[in-house]
Protein backbone atom coordinates (compact mmCIF):
# COMPACT_ATOMS: atom_id res chain seq x y z
CA UNK A 1 0.00 0.00 0.00
CA UNK A 2 2.62 2.38 1.19
CA UNK A 3 4.39 1.71 -2.40
CA UNK A 4 1.20 2.38 -4.13
CA UNK A 5 1.17 5.65 -2.52
CA UNK A 6 4.40 6.57 -2.72
CA UNK A 7 4.00 5.62 -6.73
CA UNK A 8 0.88 7.31 -7.03
CA UNK A 9 2.55 10.76 -5.14
CA UNK A 10 5.80 10.61 -6.80
CA UNK A 11 3.68 10.98 -10.64
CA UNK A 12 2.71 13.95 -11.00
CA UNK A 13 0.34 14.02 -13.87
CA UNK A 14 -2.13 11.68 -11.74
CA UNK A 15 -1.55 13.64 -9.09
CA UNK A 16 -2.32 16.96 -11.24
CA UNK A 17 -5.03 15.15 -12.69
CA UNK A 18 -6.95 13.74 -9.31
CA UNK A 19 -6.50 17.77 -7.97
CA UNK A 20 -8.32 18.48 -10.94
CA UNK A 21 -11.04 15.66 -10.82
CA UNK A 22 -11.89 16.57 -6.96
CA UNK A 23 -11.90 20.18 -7.56
CA UNK A 24 -14.64 19.80 -10.68
CA UNK A 25 -16.32 17.50 -8.74
CA UNK A 26 -17.01 19.66 -5.85
CA UNK A 27 -17.88 22.50 -7.93
CA UNK A 28 -20.85 20.48 -9.39
CA UNK A 29 -19.82 20.67 -12.95
CA UNK A 30 -20.96 18.14 -15.60
CA UNK A 31 -19.51 14.56 -16.03
CA UNK A 32 -18.55 16.29 -19.79
CA UNK A 33 -16.49 18.74 -18.12
CA UNK A 34 -15.37 16.46 -15.09
CA UNK A 35 -13.96 14.29 -17.60
CA UNK A 36 -12.74 16.94 -20.17
CA UNK A 37 -10.68 18.84 -17.55
CA UNK A 38 -9.37 16.41 -15.67
CA UNK A 39 -7.81 14.61 -19.11
CA UNK A 40 -6.89 18.16 -20.42
CA UNK A 41 -4.86 18.80 -17.09
CA UNK A 42 -3.17 15.46 -17.31
CA UNK A 43 -2.41 15.96 -21.15
CA UNK A 44 -0.68 19.76 -20.58
CA UNK A 45 1.63 18.82 -17.62
CA UNK A 46 2.78 15.58 -19.68
CA UNK A 47 3.07 18.27 -22.37
CA UNK A 48 5.03 20.26 -20.08
CA UNK A 49 7.17 16.78 -18.64
CA UNK A 50 8.25 16.03 -21.98
CA UNK A 51 9.24 19.23 -22.95
CA UNK A 52 11.68 19.33 -19.95
CA UNK A 53 12.87 15.66 -20.90
CA UNK A 54 13.71 17.00 -24.21
CA UNK A 55 15.78 20.08 -22.80
CA UNK A 56 17.54 17.50 -19.91
CA UNK A 57 18.22 15.43 -22.80
CA UNK A 58 19.71 17.98 -24.74
CA UNK A 59 21.75 19.90 -21.77
CA UNK A 60 23.42 16.08 -20.27
CA UNK A 61 25.52 16.15 -23.33
CA UNK A 62 26.37 19.58 -22.95
CA UNK A 63 27.69 19.09 -19.69
CA UNK A 64 29.66 16.43 -20.86
CA UNK A 65 31.39 18.33 -23.66
CA UNK A 66 31.67 21.61 -21.12
CA UNK A 67 33.83 19.39 -18.91
CA UNK A 68 35.85 17.68 -21.18
CA UNK A 69 36.77 21.19 -22.24
CA UNK A 70 38.27 22.39 -19.68
CA UNK A 71 39.53 19.33 -17.98
CA UNK A 72 37.69 19.58 -14.57
CA UNK A 73 35.82 17.14 -12.40
CA UNK A 74 34.20 17.39 -9.26
CA UNK A 75 30.17 17.55 -7.70
CA UNK A 76 27.27 18.12 -9.85
CA UNK A 77 24.43 19.14 -8.23
CA UNK A 78 21.41 16.81 -9.30
CA UNK A 79 19.01 16.55 -6.39
CA UNK A 80 16.66 13.71 -8.06
CA UNK A 81 19.95 11.39 -9.06
CA UNK A 82 21.87 11.95 -5.51
CA UNK A 83 18.48 11.05 -3.25
CA UNK A 84 17.84 7.80 -6.15
CA UNK A 85 21.12 6.78 -5.50
CA UNK A 86 20.37 6.62 -1.60
CA UNK A 87 17.55 4.84 -1.52
CA UNK A 88 19.25 1.37 -1.16
CA UNK A 89 19.93 2.39 2.54
CA UNK A 90 17.02 5.00 3.11
CA UNK A 91 14.34 3.64 1.05
CA UNK A 92 11.99 3.03 4.19
CA UNK A 93 12.53 6.71 5.67
CA UNK A 94 12.31 8.60 2.45
CA UNK A 95 8.76 7.43 0.79
CA UNK A 96 7.14 7.57 4.51
CA UNK A 97 8.49 11.42 4.90
CA UNK A 98 7.27 12.37 1.58
CA UNK A 99 3.37 11.04 2.34
CA UNK A 100 2.98 12.24 5.90
CA UNK A 101 4.45 15.74 5.10
CA UNK A 102 1.87 15.95 2.21
CA UNK A 103 -0.81 15.02 5.08
CA UNK A 104 0.73 17.78 7.14
CA UNK A 105 1.27 20.45 4.07
CA UNK A 106 -2.85 19.74 3.54
CA UNK A 107 -3.50 20.24 7.43
CA UNK A 108 -1.59 23.34 7.51
CA UNK A 109 -3.26 24.63 4.67
CA UNK A 110 -6.60 23.73 6.20
CA UNK A 111 -6.21 25.82 9.58
CA UNK A 112 -2.73 28.65 8.97
CA UNK A 113 -2.82 31.69 6.81
CA UNK A 114 -0.22 29.69 4.72
CA UNK A 115 -2.87 28.54 1.92
CA UNK A 116 -0.70 26.63 -0.30
CA UNK A 117 -0.64 23.03 -1.48
CA UNK A 118 2.47 22.17 -2.54
CA UNK A 119 1.90 19.74 -5.91
CA UNK A 120 5.23 19.60 -7.52
CA UNK A 121 5.29 15.83 -7.07
CA UNK A 122 9.39 15.27 -7.72
CA UNK A 123 10.66 18.03 -5.30
CA UNK A 124 8.57 16.59 -3.05
CA UNK A 125 10.94 13.26 -3.19
CA UNK A 126 13.78 15.06 -3.55
CA UNK A 127 13.28 16.73 -0.03
CA UNK A 128 12.32 13.93 1.95
CA UNK A 129 15.22 12.40 1.03
CA UNK A 130 16.79 15.38 1.44
CA UNK A 131 15.62 15.11 5.29
CA UNK A 132 16.48 11.06 4.91
CA UNK A 133 19.45 11.68 4.47
CA UNK A 134 20.83 14.62 6.44
CA UNK A 135 18.77 12.76 9.83
CA UNK A 136 20.79 9.78 9.09
CA UNK A 137 23.94 11.40 9.31
CA UNK A 138 23.31 13.27 12.31
CA UNK A 139 22.19 9.48 13.31
CA UNK A 140 18.55 9.25 13.53
CA UNK A 141 17.23 6.63 11.24
CA UNK A 142 13.86 4.83 11.69
CA UNK A 143 10.28 6.28 12.75
CA UNK A 144 11.88 9.28 14.55
CA UNK A 145 13.37 10.02 11.38
CA UNK A 146 10.19 10.44 9.57
CA UNK A 147 8.34 11.66 12.86
CA UNK A 148 11.36 15.01 12.28
CA UNK A 149 11.68 15.09 8.41
CA UNK A 150 7.45 15.21 7.88
CA UNK A 151 7.00 17.66 9.84
CA UNK A 152 9.73 19.64 8.43
CA UNK A 153 8.58 19.19 4.89
CA UNK A 154 5.49 19.81 5.30
CA UNK A 155 6.12 23.07 7.32
CA UNK A 156 8.31 23.85 4.29
CA UNK A 157 5.40 23.01 1.63
CA UNK A 158 3.57 26.55 3.02
CA UNK A 159 6.61 28.28 4.05
CA UNK A 160 8.53 29.08 0.94
CA UNK A 161 5.77 29.53 -1.18
CA UNK A 162 4.48 31.82 1.19
CA UNK A 163 7.58 33.95 0.89
CA UNK A 164 8.12 33.97 -2.48
CA UNK A 165 3.76 34.75 -3.16
CA UNK A 166 4.35 38.34 -3.34
CA UNK A 167 6.80 37.93 -6.20
CA UNK A 168 5.04 35.38 -7.84
CA UNK A 169 1.55 37.42 -7.57
CA UNK A 170 3.63 40.29 -9.44
CA UNK A 171 5.24 38.07 -12.46
CA UNK A 172 2.10 36.24 -12.72
CA UNK A 173 -0.55 38.67 -12.37
CA UNK A 174 -2.66 36.53 -10.44
CA UNK A 175 -3.18 35.22 -7.06
CA UNK A 176 -4.40 31.95 -8.04
CA UNK A 177 -1.42 30.51 -7.87
CA UNK A 178 1.95 29.73 -5.93
CA UNK A 179 5.40 28.62 -5.99
CA UNK A 180 5.81 25.27 -5.42
CA UNK A 181 9.29 24.71 -5.88
CA UNK A 182 12.78 24.09 -3.76
CA UNK A 183 14.62 26.89 -5.68
CA UNK A 184 12.09 29.48 -4.76
CA UNK A 185 13.99 31.41 -2.14
CA UNK A 186 17.32 32.12 -4.34
CA UNK A 187 15.04 33.00 -7.51
CA UNK A 188 13.27 35.31 -5.70
CA UNK A 189 15.95 36.88 -3.95
CA UNK A 190 17.72 37.45 -6.97
CA UNK A 191 14.98 38.99 -8.66
CA UNK A 192 14.59 41.38 -5.69
CA UNK A 193 18.26 42.39 -5.94
CA UNK A 194 16.98 42.47 -9.69
CA UNK A 195 15.10 45.34 -9.37
CA UNK A 196 17.49 46.84 -6.95
CA UNK A 197 19.62 47.89 -9.70
CA UNK A 198 16.87 48.40 -12.30
CA UNK A 199 16.77 52.26 -13.69
CA UNK A 200 14.45 54.09 -11.12
CA UNK A 201 12.12 55.70 -13.94
CA UNK A 202 12.32 52.68 -16.07
CA UNK A 203 8.94 52.21 -18.31
CA UNK A 204 7.89 48.63 -17.72
CA UNK A 205 6.43 47.90 -21.34
CA UNK A 206 9.47 49.21 -22.41
CA UNK A 207 12.06 48.49 -20.35
CA UNK A 208 11.80 44.90 -21.16
CA UNK A 209 13.65 41.60 -23.30
CA UNK A 210 10.38 40.99 -24.58
CA UNK A 211 10.27 44.25 -26.58
CA UNK A 212 13.79 44.40 -27.83
CA UNK A 213 14.06 47.49 -30.78
CA UNK A 214 16.03 45.76 -33.54
CA UNK A 215 16.11 46.82 -36.76
CA UNK A 216 13.97 45.67 -39.59
CA UNK A 217 16.36 43.85 -41.56
CA UNK A 218 17.20 41.57 -38.33
CA UNK A 219 13.12 41.35 -37.80
CA UNK A 220 13.42 37.72 -37.39
CA UNK A 221 14.96 38.45 -33.85
CA UNK A 222 11.59 39.51 -32.52
CA UNK A 223 10.66 35.55 -32.79
CA UNK A 224 11.11 34.40 -29.69
CA UNK A 225 11.83 30.28 -30.91
CA UNK A 226 14.40 32.13 -33.85
CA UNK A 227 16.31 34.13 -31.37
CA UNK A 228 16.68 31.30 -29.49
CA UNK A 229 17.51 29.09 -31.98
CA UNK A 230 20.54 31.04 -33.14
CA UNK A 231 21.97 31.75 -29.44
CA UNK A 232 21.83 27.96 -28.51
CA UNK A 233 23.17 26.67 -31.67
CA UNK A 234 26.12 29.21 -31.44
CA UNK A 235 26.72 27.95 -27.68
CA UNK A 236 26.26 24.35 -28.48
CA UNK A 237 28.65 24.84 -31.37
CA UNK A 238 31.33 26.83 -29.58
CA UNK A 239 31.39 24.07 -26.78
CA UNK A 240 31.88 21.59 -29.14
CA UNK A 241 34.63 22.98 -30.34
CA UNK A 242 36.24 23.35 -27.29
CA UNK A 243 35.86 19.37 -26.55
CA UNK A 244 37.38 18.45 -29.50
CA UNK A 245 36.12 15.80 -32.00
CA UNK A 246 37.07 12.92 -30.24
CA UNK A 247 34.59 13.85 -27.17
CA UNK A 248 31.81 14.66 -29.16
CA UNK A 249 32.30 12.02 -31.67
CA UNK A 250 31.47 9.21 -28.65
CA UNK A 251 28.81 11.15 -27.64
CA UNK A 252 27.11 12.16 -31.37
CA UNK A 253 27.65 8.08 -32.35
CA UNK A 254 29.55 8.65 -35.65
CA UNK A 255 27.21 12.02 -36.33
CA UNK A 256 29.66 15.23 -38.04
CA UNK A 257 30.48 17.20 -34.70
CA UNK A 258 28.69 20.27 -36.13
CA UNK A 259 25.96 18.72 -37.24
CA UNK A 260 25.55 17.33 -34.26
CA UNK A 261 25.81 20.76 -32.28
CA UNK A 262 23.69 22.23 -34.72
CA UNK A 263 21.04 19.36 -33.89
CA UNK A 264 21.52 19.76 -29.88
CA UNK A 265 20.91 23.02 -29.87
CA UNK A 266 18.00 23.30 -32.12
CA UNK A 267 16.55 20.38 -29.84
CA UNK A 268 16.61 22.20 -26.75
CA UNK A 269 14.92 24.84 -28.23
CA UNK A 270 11.87 22.94 -29.57
CA UNK A 271 11.85 21.47 -25.69
CA UNK A 272 11.51 24.98 -24.29
CA UNK A 273 8.69 25.68 -26.93
CA UNK A 274 6.88 22.00 -25.83
CA UNK A 275 7.13 22.82 -22.66
CA UNK A 276 5.42 26.40 -23.12
CA UNK A 277 2.65 24.82 -25.04
CA UNK A 278 2.38 22.72 -21.91
CA UNK A 279 2.28 25.49 -19.40
CA UNK A 280 -0.23 27.21 -21.30
CA UNK A 281 -2.71 24.12 -21.66
CA UNK A 282 -2.00 22.45 -17.98
CA UNK A 283 -2.60 26.26 -16.25
CA UNK A 284 -5.61 27.08 -18.35
CA UNK A 285 -7.11 23.76 -16.96
CA UNK A 286 -5.78 23.61 -13.27
CA UNK A 287 -6.89 27.06 -12.30
CA UNK A 288 -10.32 26.79 -12.43
CA UNK A 289 -10.12 23.39 -11.36
CA UNK A 290 -8.20 24.04 -8.17
CA UNK A 291 -11.33 26.48 -6.96
CA UNK A 292 -13.45 23.96 -6.05
CA UNK A 293 -10.70 23.05 -3.53
CA UNK A 294 -10.20 25.76 -2.31
CA UNK A 295 -14.09 26.59 -2.32
CA UNK A 296 -14.94 22.89 -0.50
CA UNK A 297 -11.99 21.56 1.16
CA UNK A 298 -9.41 24.04 1.93
CA UNK A 299 -10.86 27.40 1.55
CA UNK A 300 -8.57 29.56 0.48
CA UNK A 301 -5.89 27.18 -0.53
CA UNK A 302 -3.75 28.01 -3.64
CA UNK A 303 -1.41 24.91 -6.21
CA UNK A 304 2.45 25.36 -5.41
CA UNK A 305 3.25 24.76 -8.79
CA UNK A 306 6.62 23.78 -10.50
CA UNK A 307 8.96 26.60 -12.23
CA UNK A 308 7.98 26.29 -15.81
CA UNK A 309 5.12 27.90 -14.78
CA UNK A 310 6.70 31.43 -15.00
CA UNK A 311 8.37 30.81 -18.26
CA UNK A 312 5.43 32.23 -20.72
CA UNK A 313 5.22 35.48 -18.81
CA UNK A 314 8.73 36.47 -20.73
CA UNK A 315 10.40 33.61 -22.70
CA UNK A 316 13.21 36.29 -24.50
CA UNK A 317 13.78 36.74 -20.51
CA UNK A 318 14.07 32.83 -20.06
CA UNK A 319 16.49 32.68 -22.88
CA UNK A 320 18.71 35.56 -21.33
CA UNK A 321 18.45 34.15 -17.82
CA UNK A 322 19.58 30.75 -18.73
CA UNK A 323 22.90 32.12 -20.56
CA UNK A 324 23.68 34.81 -17.68
CA UNK A 325 23.18 32.15 -15.44
CA UNK A 326 25.51 29.64 -17.14
CA UNK A 327 28.37 32.38 -16.84
CA UNK A 328 27.73 32.70 -13.35
CA UNK A 329 27.65 29.01 -12.51
CA UNK A 330 31.13 28.93 -14.60
CA UNK A 331 32.75 31.92 -12.78
CA UNK A 332 31.57 30.00 -9.44
CA UNK A 333 33.00 27.04 -10.62
CA UNK A 334 36.46 28.52 -11.09
CA UNK A 335 36.63 30.19 -7.80
CA UNK A 336 35.10 26.81 -6.27
CA UNK A 337 38.45 25.67 -7.14
CA UNK A 338 40.37 26.84 -4.24
CA UNK A 339 37.35 25.62 -1.73
CA UNK A 340 36.49 22.61 -0.66
CA UNK A 341 34.79 21.05 -3.38
CA UNK A 342 34.76 22.02 -6.85
CA UNK A 343 31.49 22.63 -7.98
CA UNK A 344 31.01 21.78 -12.10
CA UNK A 345 27.86 23.82 -13.79
CA UNK A 346 24.72 22.14 -12.83
CA UNK A 347 23.12 22.61 -16.40
CA UNK A 348 19.79 21.53 -15.92
CA UNK A 349 19.32 23.71 -12.39
CA UNK A 350 20.84 26.67 -14.21
CA UNK A 351 18.65 26.76 -17.48
CA UNK A 352 15.23 25.85 -14.87
CA UNK A 353 16.07 28.20 -11.99
CA UNK A 354 18.36 31.07 -13.86
CA UNK A 355 15.28 31.16 -16.56
CA UNK A 356 12.93 31.91 -13.93
CA UNK A 357 15.97 34.22 -12.37
CA UNK A 358 15.90 36.13 -16.06
CA UNK A 359 11.87 36.23 -15.61
CA UNK A 360 11.44 38.02 -12.12
CA UNK A 361 14.47 40.52 -12.79
CA UNK A 362 12.84 41.57 -16.01
CA UNK A 363 9.67 42.54 -14.58
CA UNK A 364 11.14 44.22 -11.67
CA UNK A 365 14.03 45.42 -12.60
CA UNK A 366 13.72 45.69 -16.80
CA UNK A 367 16.41 44.48 -19.16
CA UNK A 368 19.19 45.01 -16.82
CA UNK A 369 17.58 43.75 -13.98
CA UNK A 370 17.07 40.34 -15.83
CA UNK A 371 20.95 40.03 -16.58
CA UNK A 372 21.69 40.67 -13.03
CA UNK A 373 19.21 38.32 -11.11
CA UNK A 374 20.25 35.40 -13.72
CA UNK A 375 24.34 36.39 -13.31
CA UNK A 376 23.85 36.19 -10.22
CA UNK A 377 21.86 33.50 -9.18
CA UNK A 378 24.03 31.13 -11.31
CA UNK A 379 27.20 32.54 -9.72
CA UNK A 380 25.23 31.71 -5.77
CA UNK A 381 23.82 28.51 -7.10
CA UNK A 382 27.42 26.73 -6.96
CA UNK A 383 29.35 28.90 -4.24
CA UNK A 384 25.97 27.96 -1.94
CA UNK A 385 26.73 24.15 -2.51
CA UNK A 386 30.77 24.63 -2.39
CA UNK A 387 29.66 25.91 1.35
CA UNK A 388 27.96 23.55 1.73
CA UNK A 389 29.17 20.51 0.86
CA UNK A 390 31.06 20.16 4.27
CA UNK A 391 28.77 20.18 6.31
CA UNK A 392 26.73 16.77 4.96
CA UNK A 393 29.11 14.12 3.48
CA UNK A 394 26.99 11.44 1.24
CA UNK A 395 30.02 9.73 -0.09
CA UNK A 396 29.42 7.41 2.67
CA UNK A 397 26.37 5.73 1.21
CA UNK A 398 28.83 5.18 -2.10
CA UNK A 399 27.45 8.56 -3.87
CA UNK A 400 30.32 9.92 -5.57
CA UNK A 401 29.98 13.64 -7.86
CA UNK A 402 26.97 14.14 -7.10
CA UNK A 403 25.88 16.89 -4.50
CA UNK A 404 22.41 18.81 -3.61
CA UNK A 405 21.27 21.38 -5.77
CA UNK A 406 17.51 22.89 -4.30
CA UNK A 407 18.80 25.88 -2.58
CA UNK A 408 15.90 25.63 -0.37
CA UNK A 409 16.66 22.23 0.71
CA UNK A 410 20.18 22.93 1.28
CA UNK A 411 19.01 26.07 3.65
CA UNK A 412 16.62 23.92 5.86
CA UNK A 413 19.57 20.86 6.20
CA UNK A 414 22.35 23.31 7.02
CA UNK A 415 20.49 25.03 9.91
CA UNK A 416 19.21 21.21 10.74
CA UNK A 417 22.98 20.09 10.75
CA UNK A 418 24.12 23.19 12.72
CA UNK A 419 21.72 22.77 15.18
CA UNK A 420 22.82 18.98 15.41
CA UNK A 421 26.38 20.09 16.27
CA UNK A 422 25.21 21.95 18.58
CA UNK A 423 23.47 18.67 20.18
CA UNK A 424 25.98 16.52 19.99
CA UNK A 425 24.60 14.76 16.90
Amino acid sequence: MVDFLVNFLSTPAIVMGLVALIGLVAMKNSPSTVVMGTFKTMLGFLVLSAGSTVISGALTPFSTMFNAAFGMSGVVPEDNALVAGVQTVLGFETPLIMLISFVINIILARITPFKFIFLTGHMMFSFAGTMAIVLDIMGINGWTAIAIGSVIEGISMVVFPAIAQPFTKKILKTDAVGFGFWGSSLIVFCGWIGKLVGKKDRNEEEDTWENVHVPESFGFLKDMSVLMGIIMVAVFIIVAVAAGPEVVGELAAGQNMFVYAIVQGLTFVAGVLVLLQGVRMFLGEIIPAFKGISEKLVPGARPALDVPIFYGAAPVATTIGFLCAFVGGILATFISTQMSVVVLPGVIGLFFMGGAAGVFGDKLGGKRGAVVSSFLLGFLFSIIVALAYPLIDVTQYGVEGLWFASTDAIIVAVIMRLVGMVFGL
